[in-house]
């Protein structure tokens, strides 16, 4: 079907309205506007002008997704219905391919799908925990609360992921430092060095000739240098696609050291908060250990949900099923005991989840404080290695002079 802007007079209100609409044909489309009540007075089809470019410069974020959330459960909460609260957002969004995405889910809902259905045609802006959310909003009637808590799931998690990157953005910006200390070194100090060494006829001492054999290879081969770095990247970063890179990856995270405790409790976080979330809004228990297995964005952890809601399956409690799991920590199968003891199992999963957030912020606070100096000591041996390198045989000749 093909895509077509048009601008049209609402019947009923005698108001001038502009949208997109799908149909096979101009005609086909004008009959659409018709029957929904629409007299059209320009209809013109959309062209497929999407540069690669346009791509990148409108890229579809986490806040965007929050704000549409936000701005549906709010419009609909105060009564508006459906199409014409799509239609508003539509008008209100800056970014030109969300945009066009919402005037597409709009012309399907007003063509008769339902809005699960019609976002569920874009699976790489909206996952499976939004789509199911939505599905059960639909059939329960509460589709304002289910865009409510999709918008407060996704700033939870935003917020998490934010402060982990945060604490890796600081290790980062050391060892970019660390590296241009020894570039420095190597291209401007070192030659002079050797410079000094030719000059007075001696042979360097074996540190300090090492370090100029490296800056001489470097000057003379750093197109190898490139051309061998960036084909190990590429391979690399193709082998992180393939399921046992992914697999080598996730196992990765979750046990290097410092940082796999804190990878750890953001899977647990984000697993409770999530199941929380579903089983508030009316999703089964089967459904939301599926959804919650590729939620967690680990094949390692997915996979020992997924083995979990094989035994819930056979008829095990969920407390039972996750506790013999590797990753799972503790803290999650006891408080959904405690929930299926009191039939409170959701709440119970967002205190869980609650808990290992404030454990994270505080975990992420102390990695801050101790990487800091361990990242100084390490620029000291390097940047002092460096130099000492260069200044021992300065003090090597000057001795030999003094002699």
């Amino acid at each position: 079907m093909k895509r077509y802007t048009y601008e049209a007079k609402d019947t009923s209100t005698g108001k001038k309205v502009k949208s997109v609409v799908q149909a096979e044909s101009e005609q086909a489309a004008a009959k659409v506007l018709l029957a929904q009540g629409f007299a059209p007075l320009n209809i013109e089809e959309e062209g497929n002008s999407d540069s690669i470019l346009a791509r990148f410069t409108n890229r579809i974020g986490t806040k965007d997704k929050i704000v549409f959330s936000r701005q549906l459960a709010t419009l609909i909460g105060a009564g508006l219905p459906l199409s014409q609260s799509m239609r508003t957002i539509a008008e209100q969004t800056e970014n030109k391919r969300f945009r066009a995405i919402v005037e597409e889910i709009l012309a399907d809902v007003e063509s008769g799908k339902t809005l699960s259905d019609s976002f569920a045609k874009y699976p790489d802006i909206f996952d499976k925990v939004f789509l199911s959310l939505i599905k059960a909003g639909e059939a329960s009637g509460t589709l304002d609360d289910a865009l409510k808590r999709i918008a407060n799931q996704q700033e939870k998690d935003a917020a998490m992921m934010s402060k982990i990157k945060g604490a890796l953005t600081y290790p980062l910006i050391v060892l970019v430092v660390i590296f241009g200390v020894m570039a420095f070194m190597l291209f401007t100090v070192v030659p002079q060095v050797e410079k000094l060494y030719d000059d007075l006829g001696k042979e360097l001492p074996f540190l300090t000739q090492t370090m100029v054999n490296g800056a001489d290879f470097l000057t003379k081969f750093w197109w190898l240098v490139i051309i061998i770095l960036g084909v190990a990247g590429y391979f690399i970063a193709q082998y992180l696609k393939t399921e046992d890179g992914i697999k080598v990856k996730d196992t990765f995270k979750l046990n290097v050291p410092l940082f796999g405790v804190m990878f750890r409790k953001l899977y647990m976080a984000r697993f409770a908060r999530t199941a929380q979330t579903l089983l508030n809004t009316g999703v089964p228990m089967l459904d939301m250990l599926k959804i919650t297995s590729e939620a967690v964005n680990n094949t390692i952890v997915g996979a020992g949900i997924t083995r979990a809601a094989e035994k819930v399956k056979g008829g095990k409690a969920l407390s039972e099923s996750i506790a013999s799991e590797e990753y799972i920590l503790q803290l999650v199968p006891q408080m959904v005991k405690i929930g299926e003891q009191s039939g409170k199992i959701d709440e119970m999963l967002g205190r869980a989840a609650q808990v290992y957030e404030d454990e994270l912020d505080e975990q992420i606070k102390a990695i801050s404080t101790a990487i800091e100096p361990l990242l100084m000591v390490v620029l000291a041996v390097v940047a002092g290695g460096m130099v000492g390198a260069i200044l021992f045989p300065i003090y090597s000749l000057v001795n030999g002079v003094n002699v």
